[in-house]
């Protein structure tokens, strides 16, 4: 069954160069270069030649609605730089969701005391520079949703109210919900002391995933059954209408 139909929800377009952050996020790309470069130039200091670190963000909102009446609003944002310190065979790593310079500093700290007290790992070590790829296709996985929450709330309510119309044996819902989340991140290498040249991994790149979902009840008392239907895709206008997965939902 083909559930596609006629879009009726518009993306925000993703704007923005390395040095300014990209719709929806607090920080750029070359702000998460920045505090990759201070993890690893740290690591360097204390005497690592290898390590690896990873800079990323998410935001989203998500709104559920029940029986037609609004029962969650959340927005969600978070960061995290986490710091993987290599000491020949030794690993540690450690995280944080601080971007002080202070606060990276005492987590690379972290990673390389762990990695000095750790036994022997035969498989732990960067990707050998022949399985780094130096070159990367965009892959068109970035697609921001600037919905409010009463306009979720709508598309919701939209949902749950076509799964009551499919039939009157639908008699209650366990809700409908909207989600609209996106995230980026940025990872850089450090082989031997050097970064930034072939061979030693060095990238990033941002991604969204929005859905619209809703789960009717059929019958009643022993009778009772449930079942669900939803809709995941990259870009918002992708995403089926939700007149179509509330009906489809009750007729499952």
């Amino acid at each position: 069954m083909n559930l596609a139909t006629t879009a009726t929800l518009r993306p925000t377009p993703a704007e923005g160069s390395s040095a300014q952050p990209l719709a929806g996020f607090q920080y750029s790309r070359a702000r998460f270069e920045e505090l990759a470069d201070l993890a690893l130039d740290h690591a360097r200091q204390l005497g690592a030649a290898d390590a690896a670190v990873e800079v990323s963000e998410g935001a989203g909102l998500s709104v559920s609605v029940r029986k037609g009446a609004l029962e969650n609003v959340e927005r969600n944002r978070d960061k995290s730089l986490g710091v993987t310190v290599y000491l020949g065979r030794k690993r540690g790593n450690a995280s944080t969701s601080d971007f002080s310079p202070a606060a990276i500093r005492q987590t690379v700290q972290a990673a390389y005391d762990i990695a000095r007290f750790t036994a022997d790992d035969p498989v732990a070590g960067l990707p050998e520079p022949e399985d780094v790829a130096d070159s990367y296709p965009d892959l068109d996985l970035f697609h921001p949703w600037a919905i409010s929450s009463a306009e979720a709330m709508r598309l919701a309510q939209a949902c749950e109210a076509a799964a009551f119309a499919t039939s009157r044996k639908i008699t209650n819902s366990e809700g409908a919900g909207v989600s609209a989340q996106q995230s980026h991140f940025f990872s850089e290498h450090m082989r031997g002391g050097e970064r930034r040249r072939p061979g030693i991994f060095h990238g990033g790149y941002a991604s969204s995933r929005h859905s619209l979902s809703v789960a009717p009840i059929a019958g009643r008392g022993d009778a009772m059954q449930r079942d669900y239907w939803y809709s995941s895709q990259r870009a918002p206008q992708d995403l089926a209408a939700p007149e179509v997965i509330g009906r489809y939902a009750a007729e499952r």
